[in-house]
This record gives C-alpha cells, structure tokens and sequence, in this order.
C-alpha cells in the first residue's frame, strides 16, 4: 500500500459529475469549496495484499454474523440501546426469517498502513454511502489513466447479481420502491439510491422514485402508499433503522413490518436485523467472543476499563460521519460520558504525507466485493474527508 502523487486530469470536475458524483466538492466553515473527489494522488496496492485484504473482510463479515446471534439469543438487546419491546420483537423476527428477506450490501471501515493485520473501525450494514464514488467513478478514471491496471471493485456486477439472485425475496407485482430524504442538501443520499436503482433495474425488477417525506398513510387499508396511492409493498430506503422507528410513522412501520412467511404488507430494505450490525454495540460484543483476533481491537461498553493505559476513542452507538466521537490519549483520566456509547482501543489512522487514511471495504452478499478509501486532515474521518481512488499494480 503507498500513496503516490499524480496531476488531475483536466475538467475532472465535470467528468466524474457526468459519472453521477454530483457532490465532488466540500463546503468546509470559512465557506470555501475544496475537493471531496481528490485525483491529485491515488494509493497502489499488489494483488497479494487485496487478496489478504478481502479474506478478512468476509471473515469479518461471518463474525458479525455470528455476533448478531449471540445477541439476539442471549437477549443482549440492552447493550445496544434496544429497549421497545416492539423494536426488539421486530429485530428477533427479522433475524430469525432473513433467509427469506432480501439483504442488500455493507461497509467496514479498516485501520490499514500495508505493514500489519488490518483493523476493524466499524461496520455501516444499514446505510452506508460513499457507494457511487467507489463502484462507478474511481473505475473510470483507472481506465483512463492506468489502462491494464486492475482495481478492487466488482461492486456494480455483484450488486445487479444480488438483485436478480433474491429477486423471488420481493413481494410479486408491484415496483421496488427506492427512497431517499429530500432533506439531503448534497445529493450524496439521492444519488446512492439512484445508483441502486439502477443496478436493480439491470437486474430486470421494476423500480419506482419517491422520498421518506412523501410515503404516504392510507387509514382505510391500513397500508403505506406511495404518490399515486398505490400500495408500497416493497421500499429500499437510505433511512436509519432508528429513524425509522422513532418517528411519527413508528407504530405504522411496526404493524405493518413483512419479514417473510407472508405476514406484513412493507418490506423495508435493508431489513431490520441489521440494526443488530449498525450498532458500535456490535464492537464490544465481538471482542467477547473474539478476544484477541487480529483484526479487531478491545471494545467495551460499560467504560474504558484497561484502554485508559493505551487510549480509546468513544463513539456513540449510532453516530455517523465521526459525529460525537471523542479521542482519549494513553494516560488520561477515565471519562464516562452520559451517553450510551461503545469504547474502542485507539488506534491512529496511518498517516501519509499528512493525510489519515481509512479503508471501506465493500460487500454485497457477504462476499468482498470492493474498496474506497477516505482522507482526513484530523484523527477522525469525518464530513471533510476525502475520497481517493486506487490500482492494483
């Protein structure tokens, strides 16, 4: 893994916009705009690296698994924050059914510097974005300008396969319905949906538009609808679980949930097990059952317990973009904070020539399917960061 330098093509503004990156720009506070789409280096990888690389992944991936369970069976929904016996019911059934529920893909971010086991950051299993960027973009500008050069991304095949390989999972006879929220000022949550409407449209299923603020409630049917008043049957949504939950709707979505076995009349995709993965609940109880894995790191809780020796980071449990995480150095006073919240070991993102790297690392499936990697100026990769893209050499 090196990071190498190299001149942006020219209008590459406009070229990866084209390409559906229509938020290649960042506002920063002083109001200036200045690269999310940064070609000015790229980072090199061997195949032999990916390969290890992608291995982890879907080991990661089947530990996850295997943590999912644990919770649900030994009903540690509490650590996760998990209180409403409706939610917790509604998660448990999920879980129970998902091999008949479509389940879509999923990003772990990795602390990687190309020298030692990569890391485990965490895992966004419920809406995780920075897909565009990674499956469409950074390939085309590989094409350009290392024609031959190989990359890690099968995103876009994988995603169309996975469409078509659960396409039974949908309900019959009605469009998969794709929504984002219209309060998305970036247009990073619109076109991720766009992108994957795509993607389920080459996979031959009918589709359809709408947003979270425009599904409708029909009190006669006692059915979600969409602009038309037609029956939303089945809706892929850019939407947290824990949003989805608590908002107005609440009680609708819950009554109203299909998990499989022919109750309920709304699929939501992702479904709603996947709040057991998108939980940083999730990072305490893997190194539970995983003491000691390479590629994980100790997670607590219930406080820092023995991290305040080495320095942890604190993360609520459903934060998002680095929001609310606060840094602890080696040494310092224990601080509990308030908030329910998951301690994690620190470990500094590797630093090139400045820049603090992370690794997303795709699946589709459950199977490794390809890489984005994001920049920071700071220790926390946050809504300033930048993506790169990357070859295989």
């Amino acid at each position: 893994m090196h990071r190498h330098l190299i001149t942006p093509r020219p209008d590459w503004q406009r070229t990866v916009e084209a390409q559906g990156l229509i938020y290649p720009l960042t506002r920063y506070p002083d109001d200036s705009l200045r690269p999310y789409w940064d070609e000015s280096a790229y980072y090199a990888f061997s195949l032999p690296e990916v390969e290890a690389l992608e291995e982890v992944v879907e080991e990661l991936h089947g530990m996850c698994l295997a943590a999912a369970a644990h919770i649900v069976d030994a009903n540690r929904f509490g650590d996760l924050g998990l209180t409403d016996p409706r939610v917790i019911h509604a998660v448990t059934d999920s879980w129970r059914r998902r091999t008949e529920l479509p389940s879509l893909y999923g990003r772990f971010d990795l602390r990687y510097d190309g020298t030692g086991p990569a890391k485990l950051l965490e895992y966004n299993a419920d809406t995780p974005t920075s897909l565009v960027e990674a499956a469409s973009p950074q390939w085309f500008w590989m094409e350009e300008c290392f024609p031959g050069a190989d990359q890690w991304n099968s995103l876009h095949e994988r995603l169309v396969a996975s469409w078509k390989r659960q396409s039974d999972l949908l309900p019959p006879g009605s469009p998969v319905h794709f929504a984002h929220s219209a309060v998305d000022e970036l247009g990073e949550d619109l076109m991720t949906v766009a992108y994957l409407k795509e993607t389920a449209e080459q996979a031959g299923l009918d589709t359809d538009w709408i947003s979270v603020e425009e599904i409708g409630w029909d009190s006669l049917s006692g059915r979600f609808v969409d602009q038309q008043l037609r029956f939303i049957r089945s809706c892929f949504k850019l939407y947290p679980w824990e949003w989805l939950t608590t908002d107005t709707f609440a009680g609708h979505v819950l009554d109203t949930l299909d998990n499989g076995g022919g109750t309920g009349t709304t699929m939501w995709i992702e479904p709603a097990w996947k709040m057991l993965l998108s939980n940083k609940a999730l990072l305490a109880v893997l190194w539970e059952l995983y003491p000691g894995h390479p590629n994980l790191l100790p997670a607590y809780v219930d406080g820092p317990r023995d991290l305040v020796d080495t320095g942890y980071v604190a993360k609520p449990l459903l934060g998002r973009e680095g929001a609310g995480i606060t840094v602890h150095p080696p040494a310092g006073p224990a601080a509990i904070r308030e908030d329910p919240c998951c301690y994690q070991e620190l470990a500094p993102l590797p630093d090139f020539d400045g820049n603090r790297t992370v690794l997303g690392a795709w699946v589709v499936d459950g199977e490794a399917a390809g890489l984005g990697i994001r920049e920071s100026t700071g220790p926390i990769t946050d809504e300033y960061a930048r993506f790169l893209p990357h070859v295989i050499l």
